[in-house]
């Protein structure tokens, strides 16, 4: 068990692309809450290559808040690259990443240093109700983490986010490993660790839009899926396997059929179907073996999983 400790530090670490609207109430609500339960703490924010003006207005709430550290992506990367970059930018004892939106209670945040004094390594936030999402986003998320459980190795805790505490020995671990295209949630799972649940009531997004859109959503899922198995390249063999009891099968039907009732004409309509379906999975089949060899490339690259253009950091922040 982790001794009592006079003094830690907490790592905040926030991704942002065009939350403009929402980082002054976050930093107000967050700053003023860290204070009162006298938290020491620093606040990473990693600009994911925003468009509109959430760089300037970071930059204007250093000047009037301590401990911010802002990580200014040369580009957009995409949220688990910006992710993984504050938390190698974090010096804290621990880290524990949040989105701006306020959807995840930093009233938690407490409870989660509590546990992790308590010797757990990894504190999870889970959600037991996620009314304020949509009813698309509520049954796709469902139906992501009965497939993923179904198929990975490594099994995700479902209705878990990005939201929630990582030990320094956590955070040393996952800077180990080396994947380009990171699935940060299959990520956190493999790992491993001593780790504890907390559950709480997802609240409605205070400010801005969600980034995420079906298309996103799809994408995202898709990368978990190929990171972290093999299923749809496996599927493939027991397709063909089927598909060739069924030739075999079709073949012994049609010689016997052939003996009995002489040469049959066969038609034009199953001819085409059978060519088009077949033709069809082979099409898919190469596609997903693409994608893998893909992903392949990406890995042999060997690029970095993104580039910081200007790290600006508190007087008081640095060492």
């Amino acid at each position: 068990m982790i001794q009592s400790r006079d003094y830690f530090k907490i790592s905040i670490v926030c991704p942002v692309y065009n939350e403009e609207k929402a980082i002054d109430h976050f930093l107000e609500k967050m700053t003023t809450f860290l204070t009162k339960n006298e938290i020491n703490y620093e606040i990473i924010f990693v600009n994911d290559g925003s468009m509109d003006k959430t760089l300037e207005i970071l930059l204007n709430n250093q000047k009037k808040y301590n401990n911010i550290v802002i990580a200014d992506l040369s580009r957009n990367f995409g949220k688990e690259a910006a992710l993984t970059a504050g938390i190698d930018i974090a010096r804290g004892d621990a880290v524990i990443p949040i989105d701006v939106d306020l959807q995840d209670p930093i009233e938690l945040i407490p409870d989660m240093i509590k546990k992790w004094k308590e010797g757990y390594e990894i504190i999870l936030c889970k959600r037991i109700d996620r009314s304020s999402d949509t009813i698309f986003k509520r049954t796709t998320a469902d139906l992501f983490y009965k497939l993923s459980n179904f198929i990975f190795e490594v099994k995700l805790p479902e209705n878990v986010g990005d939201f929630r505490l990582l030990d320094r020995k956590v955070v040393d671990a996952l800077k180990l490993l080396p994947e380009r295209k990171r699935f940060m949630k299959g990520l956190f799972a493999w790992l491993g660790f001593n780790t504890f649940e907390l559950e709480y009531v997802r609240q409605p997004r205070m400010h801005g839009e969600s980034k995420f859109n079906f298309w996103k959503l799809w994408n995202f899922a898709w990368e978990g899926i190929t990171s972290f198995s093999t299923f749809p390249l496996r599927i493939w063999t027991y397709l063909g396997f089927i598909l060739s009891c069924f030739s075999i099968y079709y073949g012994i039907y049609t010689f016997i059929k052939t003996i009995i009732e002489g040469v049959i004409t066969p038609g034009y309509a199953s001819i085409m179907v059978m060519l088009t379906f077949i033709g069809g999975l082979l099409l898919m089949g190469l596609g997903i073996i693409g994608e893998y060899l893909g992903r392949i490339y990406q890995e042999v690259k060997m690029r970095p999983i993104y580039l910081i253009r200007n790290l600006y950091e508190s007087d008081n922040n640095k060492e």
